[in-house]
């Protein structure tokens, strides 16, 4: 399995991001996600970072669709790609109606037909071909106006551009398996994985690929505990973040964390937290997740815990696991990456 870490321009002291991802090269780590939600962008991130690393590659984890135009994506990716020397991989994800409407201003409407024409006029780009597409949600150039179809003077290289989805729902699922040259996953759950990777099987399928073809990445926190007791308490502490999975990252008809969560075994606990939360009542949403729920969705106990999880993982298809190590200080979040580096399967 390939191992990655992810991180945020704004989840600390940009010399502190840097020393991480230093660090977390030497120690073998073969790839770098930055994360861009509603904080710091990731391609500032991944253009310095590149600069201190010399075997890491990196990718946008992710790019959404709504916050760039088709063609600022395409000249984004390639420019990174020239800077990191081959070294970029182009993450693209649809985000929600809450961040794409309510931070940029755009409608989140057929997210599933921009996805597709964004990939095409990427691939447009990367082949050195002028950006003309007459899509539904892409048109370029615009009709009845002045411009025209313009080919990118930034002249890409002969290396592929990969290019992830991230992906929860069936249909953006099976578009993945169509398009991409990997999934990035999250809220995933390995025993209830199937309704994914169908999916996923699908849309290669149509493509006439097989889930052998893509690069399957998942992540999730890893933590160590010391015995039983403290067990406990770092199930205890997870269940928050978990109810702001399931009634917080979206609205009350559109979240695709809790569809997924629903698809994998734990339907019931999604309606209840979620309603829960909506309802305002934060700490019962999160005293509504069962310790089971928190055990099948993160890499934490023991060691012979964790390397049992990742086996699953493995087992399950996994090819990427992109690692969340915890720890209050640095030291103590390589330390946790260290040790869960060693239990890896290959």
């Amino acid at each position: 399995m390939r191992t990655a870490v992810q991180l945020a321009a704004e989840a600390g002291a940009w010399p502190e991001l840097v020393q991480y991802v230093v660090e977390a090269e030497r120690l073998g780590v073969d790839h770098c996600w930055v994360a861009e939600a509603w904080g710091g962008d990731a391609a500032t991130p991944i253009a310095a970072l590149a600069q201190h690393t010399t075997r890491m590659t990196f990718g946008s984890g992710v790019f959404q669709v709504g916050a760039r135009s088709a063609a600022n994506t395409a000249m984004t990716a390639l420019t990174l790609q020239r800077v990191t020397d081959g070294r970029f991989s182009l993450g693209l994800g649809a985000s929600g109606p809450q961040v794409v409407e309510g931070l940029h201003g755009v409608p989140f409407a057929r997210p599933l037909t921009r996805m597709r024409e964004t990939i095409e006029v990427v691939r447009l780009a990367e082949a050195g071909e002028r950006l003309a597409l007459d899509g539904e949600q892409v048109r370029l150039p615009l009709p009845d106006g002045e411009g025209k179809a313009l080919r990118l003077s930034l002249r890409p290289d002969e290396r592929p551009l990969p290019i992830y989805i991230a992906s929860l729902s069936p249909r953006m699922l099976a578009l993945t398996g169509e398009v991409a040259d990997g999934w990035l996953g999250t809220s995933f759950v390995p025993e209830g994985a199937a309704s994914s990777f169908e999916a996923l099987s699908a849309g290669a399928g149509q493509a006439g690929r097989t889930l052998a073809d893509l690069d399957l990445c998942q992540g999730a926190e890893v933590a160590f505990a010391r015995d039983e007791a403290h067990l406990a308490e770092m199930v205890d502490a997870r269940r928050a973040g978990l109810a702001f999975s399931l009634g917080g990252m979206g609205s009350a008809d559109t979240n695709f964390y809790n569809d997924a969560y629903a698809r994998q075994g734990f339907a019931e606990v999604a309606a209840e937290s979620q309603r829960l939360w909506l309802a305002g009542d934060r700490a019962a949403a999160a005293a509504a997740i069962p310790d089971e729920m928190v055990l099948a969705t993160t890499l934490i106990g023991s060691e012979e815990r964790v390397a049992e999880r990742l086996r699953a993982w493995r087992d399950t298809g996994i090819t990427h696991v992109r690692l969340y190590p915890a720890g209050d200080t640095l030291d103590e979040r390589l330390d946790t990456l260290g040790r869960a580096l060693d239990l890896v399967p290959a």
